[in-house]
């Protein structure tokens, strides 16, 4: 914990960070950048009527204007209770989450390409694990951390490019396994920075590294 007279800094850090976000922001809504109307209507229907799509649309407009790291959340359907799928797993994801990730996901790699901001722009699709292989009394699949999936593409990944494989239950992998640490050192190396330096943590007064996992060399 921190007494009255440690914290006064960091509150003042924090705060003229946070005045900083909210200029920029406003900034940002004053010039329109968030007004994704302002896209042409072939390419909004390239990503997809759907909030998930067009939520990657006015990602692609934040790195058209040098915003270096975006995120976007897809948790929001009409017809699943989101990715979480406990039940119902199969109707879920062949009628609604797969397909709005296929035509949002592709129309954003198509954009990008089209805009030649594909090869400096990495894109990265993935959640936190897998699904248990076994199907509960719900039709659903739980969490698993041990085996699950990740879509890279750009910022220099190959394309059409298969690392490693699952056993027939998606239960394990077989083949060149890797971890998060792995797909972290992985990012990091896509932006130019080295996973394995060291840092200072100014708090801990400790020097840190970067990241223990290794780059996955396939991947590039």
């Amino acid at each position: 914990m921190l007494d009255g007279d440690a914290k006064r800094p960091r509150l003042r850090d924090y705060d003229k960070l946070r005045r900083v976000a909210m200029e920029l922001t406003d900034g940002a809504v004053d010039d329109g950048l968030f007004d994704i109307n302002k896209e042409p209507a072939g390419t909004r229907d390239l990503y997809g009527d759907h909030r998930f799509g067009q939520s990657l649309l006015m990602a692609r407009r934040l790195v058209e204007r040098d915003v270096s790291f975006v995120g976007v959340h897809f948790n929001y359907m009409s017809k699943c209770d989101g990715w979480d799928t406990h039940q119902n797993n199969f109707p879920c994801l062949k009628d609604e989450l797969l397909p709005l990730l296929d035509e949002g996901l592709s129309g954003l790699i198509t954009d990008l390409e089209q805009r030649g901001m594909l090869d400096e722009t990495l894109v990265v699709c993935m959640g936190e694990f897998g699904r248990t292989p076994k199907i509960n009394n719900a039709g659903g699949r739980d969490h698993w951390g041990q085996c699950g999936s990740v879509v890279m593409a750009g910022g220099g990944v190959k394309g059409g490019n298969v690392i490693g494989a699952s056993d027939k239950h998606a239960a394990l992998p077989t083949q060149t396994p890797v971890g998060p640490p792995d797909i972290v050192a992985s990012i990091y190396h896509a932006l130019g920075l080295n996973p394995h330096a060291l840092i200072v943590d100014p708090r801990l007064n400790r020097t840190l590294q970067l990241c223990e996992g290794d780059v996955i060399k396939a991947l590039f």
